[in-house]
């Protein structure tokens, strides 16, 4: 059985290329019917961040990432770690150094694997393999000592980790070499670009999973989003429910060059997900983003004629403050008011749509009429169908702003 885990540090936000990590090492598994796991790496006691643990579970939940078995706490098990690395000095594979323990590295040797991701062997020559710390004066171990020994004691098959991790896996091979374990699967996806240049890091801009939910992507939006950096089907489709994506699931689909975080790529598969929402289903995602005191049934008549606008779900206030609130004019409004009069003096024919050929009648371009009632009505130029609009806002109110706008 496949047996694969996601294995986040309790430091802060679940970073962007974590979610596709978790998405990997999940449809890896299940795929063939295997098991997912989770690991709180937690040993680095100086950059845990209170709660952390629990946000990272509560947004792997949000994208149905679903663990089996109990989450391992790697701060639970530090005498784990000590008698491993008590075993690696009796066995002449360590050495004590200031209250540390340090990996002795053999000499004259290559150490080799096969990246399953890449589909090459990478090689080192062990001088090029550094004497690395496995565990610290304080008695936690480091990552290169705790995933060996947490990796073989919950039977992972096949370890999906970003790339910047690849230089460290001579390491890792040594240690599960010497503590007598079998070596798992390794696999390293590919880097994740910033569109402007260079790895993806938050010191660019937004990387945070979290920030994106807040912002109004939805979940399945951004985990299609993700899972496509990296890996590709065999018949270059582009929307995945995350059942679909597990059935599809193939490691030949792995790429090898490096992907770019296009952000216009993601508001597209937002916007495909927010549509495929019914409007009652919308009703409720876009509350947390309205400020006013509305019931229900007004936003989800509003929602009807927005949401194929809808990039995120916070683009909702911003092209529905008019329905709530009468809007100002632009400065120097393109609105003709004997156009306005017009749809004065034969409103109830407008609102059915029986008023085209006396506009074309007048000499009057179609286009320009309707923008100045859009202008006079919404306050803006872009606007939901006009003649709905008027429908929902009712008769008084769109009379009565027809009226403030000819003034």
């Amino acid at each position: 059985m496949i047996r694969t885990r996601f294995a986040p540090s309790p430091t802060g936000y679940l970073h962007i290329g974590g979610l596709r990590t978790a998405a990997y090492a999940y449809a890896l598994a299940k795929h063939s019917g295997g098991q997912f796991l989770l690991r709180i790496e937690d040993t680095d006691r100086k950059r845990e961040i209170k709660g952390a643990t629990a946000a990272l579970q509560n947004t792997l939940q949000k994208f149905h990432l679903d663990w089996g078995e109990e989450p391992v706490i790697q701060s639970q098990r530090l005498e784990i770690y000590k008698r491993a690395a008590d075993q690696l000095i009796s066995s002449d594979h360590a050495f004590l150094d200031d209250g540390a323990i340090r990996l002795k590295v053999p000499e004259n040797e290559t150490v080799t694997f096969h990246d399953f991701v890449l589909d090459h062997d990478v090689s080192w020559k062990s001088q090029d393999i550094p004497s690395a710390v496995l565990l610290k004066s304080d008695g936690f171990p480091t990552y290169h000592l705790a995933m060996p020994v947490d990796d073989h004691d919950m039977g992972i098959t096949h370890v999906i980790r970003t790339v910047e991790w690849l230089p460290s896996t001579p390491i890792h091979i040594l240690v599960f070499k010497y503590l007598g374990f079998d070596l798992p699967k390794i696999g390293h996806p590919s880097a994740i670009l910033d569109p402007q240049g260079g790895k993806l890091s938050k010191r660019k801009g937004n990387v945070s999973v979290e920030q994106f939910l807040a912002e109004g992507y939805l979940p399945e939006a951004l985990l299609n989003f993700v899972i496509l950096l990296g890996w590709a089907p065999k018949d270059n489709r582009e929307l995945f429910t995350l059942e679909e994506f597990v059935h599809a699931f193939d490691i030949r689909g792995f790429q090898k060059s490096n992907p770019v975080m296009n952000l216009d790529k993601l508001d597209w598969f937002n916007g495909q997900y927010i549509r495929q929402k019914s409007d009652t289903e919308l009703t409720q995602l876009v509350k947390p983003y309205v400020k006013r005191k509305l019931v229900s049934n007004q936003v989800t008549q509003v929602i009807s004629l927005v949401k194929d606008r809808l990039v995120t779900l916070a683009d909702f206030p911003k092209l529905s403050d008019f329905f709530f609130s009468r809007p100002s004019l632009p400065p120097d409004p393109p609105i003709s008011s004997d156009h306005l009069r017009f749809a004065l003096d034969n409103f109830d024919r407008l609102t059915k749509g029986e008023l085209i050929d006396d506009i074309k009648a007048k000499g009057w371009k179609v286009g320009d009429f309707f923008m100045s009632l859009r202008v006079a009505i919404c306050g803006s130029r872009q606007t939901p169908p006009i003649s709905e609009t008027m429908l929902i806002l009712g008769k008084d109110e769109s009379l009565a702003r027809i009226k403030s706008a000819i003034r």
